[in-house]
């Protein structure tokens, strides 16, 4: 697993908070000091914060847990399903679906109906269907595919969540709030951190923030599974 340093974050630009005048009083015993009114993340606690992370994550996948990464933003999206799917956990990158985790049941038949249709591709029915039936499934497969590529397999609830954005993803908090499921997240300075397990300081605006941290738990879980970390991320490299 990749050990990130304090000049690793710099350089990643994980300390930059947002203006001072948009921030959470809460926040404060994660903000080291402010320059030019903008609030300076202090990241000897977002690393702190981050191996509690990874301390949570490994034991869970140890247990046999499982992990869902939650990136709604456009920009940090595109990271978290390579994290995700670099260390097969699932994930939600598309708009969150309300009901995903408490109303799983509903989600599962969904994700079933996903299945058939896409096991039919390669059964020979699309040659009995009319122009019309054929264009309404594919429609609706690929629908479906965009809403739940990254939980398709998900077949429980999963032990831990993972947030980019806390502010942002309020309704996968509050869904996991209520089912108990322990939250990690990446928490800017306009965020209260209180509403999740795990909050983890850092600019959730900077991908390469996002992905150095995201990368870490993937890292993480990787290894936890008895797979290397660093075989592994070469090989979605090479």
């Amino acid at each position: 697993m990749r050990n990130i340093s304090l000049e690793d974050l710099l350089a990643s630009g994980a300390h930059f908070g947002h203006m001072t005048s948009n921030w959470d009083p809460n926040m404060a015993e994660y903000i080291f000091t402010q320059k030019n009114g903008v609030h300076i993340i202090d990241l000897y606690k977002t690393i702190d914060q981050l191996n509690k992370a990874v301390d949570l994550v490994s034991s869970t996948v140890k247990k046999g847990g499982s992990i869902l990464f939650v990136a709604t933003k456009k920009a940090a999206k595109t990271v978290v399903e390579e994290e995700a799917d670099r260390c097969g956990m699932f994930h939600v990158t598309e708009r969150w679906l309300g009901g995903t985790l408490t109303n799983f049941m509903t989600i599962k038949k969904s994700i079933k109906r996903l299945h058939l249709l896409e096991k039919d591709e390669t059964s020979g029915i699309a040659e009995t269907l009319t122009k019309k039936e054929l264009l309404m499934r594919t429609r609706e497969k690929n629908r479906l595919q965009t809403q739940h590529r990254g939980i398709k397999d998900m077949r429980r609830l999963p032990d831990v969540v993972i947030v980019v954005d806390a502010k942002k993803e309020t309704i996968a908090i509050a869904e996991s709030i209520r089912l108990e499921i322990p939250i990690v997240a990446v928490v800017d300075t306009n965020t209260d951190p209180r509403k999740v397990d795990i909050p983890i300081p850092a600019n959730d605006d900077s991908i390469q923030a996002v992905r150095l941290l995201m990368g870490t738990l993937a890292d993480a879980i990787l290894e936890a599974k008895g797979i290397s970390a660093v075989k592994e991320t070469e090989e979605v490299t090479a």
